[in-house]
């Protein structure tokens, strides 16, 4: 495939579509209906009356509670429909909602349609919720035969109020981007390069109504970028910086986001063992995440003007290697000892963080990568980790990520390990000892000026071992839904120095 190729989804999300409350199923249809816990036995919630059978006895035979996420499915041949899927929403909070619309689209792969009553419990928060779990849990990549018992739900009714039409558009448009996020994430790693990858940020830009532009290996040696060469040299794919550009119309303040693009990382001379290079493919998540990010910005009513960079390299192994003991001379003079070539991630963030300061006049910047193993062993493998140089940035997307089902983590960006970054020839070493994940937050935050900065380490949750809710087995895209959720704010930059 050629390393600027486009490369179709190969299994695309459900379509949705809304068509008010008086909407009839197909005989072929499944119809959803929310269940909820009642004082003595489960309630069905509406849509139930259209149902012969005595739906509260189809729970108690099946021990059904109406906890979230629980889906009984029960056959109607007497019905409008031939199936019915009654799910639990618990109390229909956003978040139990997200979990009901995860169930319910892993119960029903390979079905064509759904029609679904369970919005009608839901507040605006509680609809994309529901969207988003839906769509996510049937993420599905496969690159060979295909297998419909596997295939999302192709299409998903939602029989609500048609005034809401614009609000599913929005909740659509933050699944799709997720989506995005997880495929690029999850493409084998011959089939990208930091070249396709740049191709995918032009197809997202053509979406997404974004200005691009790539800086190459020549342009990049041209104007500095040592970190990015340094890493990229090796390969027989060079490295890029992607650039990605959303300005509308009197656009209040900018933003800038950064996200690591090591399209493969074999650790370079300092190799990974075998088994910890299997998932490496992944390790321009962030990357993915900022991609994704802007190409629903448009989508989602976004009053901010956005940059998005991503530094594209694989850190691959050849005779033009850098090596552990080499200097490398980053965009705007810093200088950084090489100690660990695996730690290639923050060589190739500081460049992009150090020219966003030096020439894009950033009101805040937001760089997410998957950086440090460290971040697993500090928060596990279900939140992600947050450094910020600003409380109030730092609560923004502490309380986006909360709002949009992403849980993240506040780490201190502990001054008392910065003397650890010293190194006798260069202004920092890549890779001293100590606590890993502040360690290489305390060395990213050299590059960013006096600009208000957060940094997301996804380590912890851009891959999933295995499904859970709305995640599947494999890359996550964590991070879009919580970018997505602040930056769509009425004023995401409030209170921020």
């Amino acid at each position: 495939m050629p390393a600027d190729a486009v490369l179709p989804l190969p299994v695309t999300p459900p379509a949705f579509a809304l068509t008010g409350l008086d909407t009839v199923p197909d005989p072929g249809a499944v119809l959803a209906l929310p269940v909820l816990p009642g004082p003595d036995a489960p309630l069905v919630g509406p849509g139930a009356e259209a149902i012969p059978d005595d739906l509260v006895e189809v729970l108690a035979a099946h021990g059904a509670s109406g906890r979230p996420g629980e889906v009984t499915l029960h056959a109607t041949p007497d019905g409008p429909t031939a199936l019915v899927a009654l799910v639990g929403v618990g109390e229909a909070t956003p978040d139990e909602l997200r979990r009901a619309g995860a169930a319910l689209g892993r119960a029903l792969r390979g079905r064509d349609e759904v029609v679904s009553t369970l919005t009608r419990l839901a507040d605006d928060d509680g609809l994309r919720a529901f969207v988003v779990g839906l769509t996510l849990a049937s993420f599905r990549f496969h690159w060979g035969s295909d297998d419909p018992a596997a295939r999302p739900v192709r299409r998903v009714v939602l029989a609500d109020d048609t005034s809401r039409s614009a609000l599913l558009d929005r909740a659509v448009a933050i699944a799709a981007a997720a989506w995005r996020a997880r495929t690029l994430a999850t493409t084998p790693s011959n089939l990208k390069n930091p070249g396709w990858l740049a191709a995918q940020a032009a197809d997202a830009a053509a979406a997404g109504d974004l200005r691009i532009s790539v800086m190459d290996e020549v342009e990049l040696a041209e104007r500095g970028f040592g970190g990015i060469l340094a890493v990229g040299r090796a390969s027989a794919t060079p490295p890029r910086l992607i650039r990605l550009d959303y300005r509308p119309r009197r656009a209040r303040g900018h933003v800038v986001l950064v996200g690591k693009g090591i399209t493969f990382d074999t650790g370079g001379l300092s190799i990974k063992p075998a088994e910890a290079m299997v998932n490496m493919k992944r390790d321009m998540t962030g990357g993915a995440v900022v991609i994704a990010t802007l190409s629903a910005l448009a989508a989602v009513g976004c009053t901010m003007r956005v940059t998005g960079l991503v530094p594209a390299a694989e850190n691959a192994i050849s005779g033009s290697a850098f090596r552990p003991g080499d200097v490398v001379r980053h965009y705007g003079g810093r200088t950084t000892e090489v100690t660990n070539t695996d730690a290639e991630g923050r060589l190739v963030l500081a460049d992009a963080l150090a020219h966003a300061v030096a020439d894009l006049e950033p009101d805040a910047i937001v760089d997410v990568a998957t950086l440090t193993g460290a971040m697993k062993v500090a928060l596990g493998l279900r939140t992600g980790g947050l450094f910020a140089n600003d409380d109030t940035l730092a609560q923004a997307l502490l309380a986006a990520g909360e709002g949009a089902g992403e849980r993240l983590w506040r780490m201190p960006l502990a001054p008392d390990y910065e003397e650890k970054l010293s190194s006798k020839v260069a202004d920092a070493d890549n890779a001293p000892g100590g606590p890993g994940a502040i360690i290489a937050a305390l060395f990213l935050q050299h590059f960013t000026g006096n600009v208000p900065w957060a940094h997301l380490d996804i380590a912890s949750v851009g891959d999933a071992p295995e499904a859970w809710d709305e995640w599947t087995a494999g890359p996550t895209g964590f991070g879009v839904r919580t970018l997505l959720h602040w930056l769509a704010s009425p004023n995401p930059l409030a209170g921020i120095r």
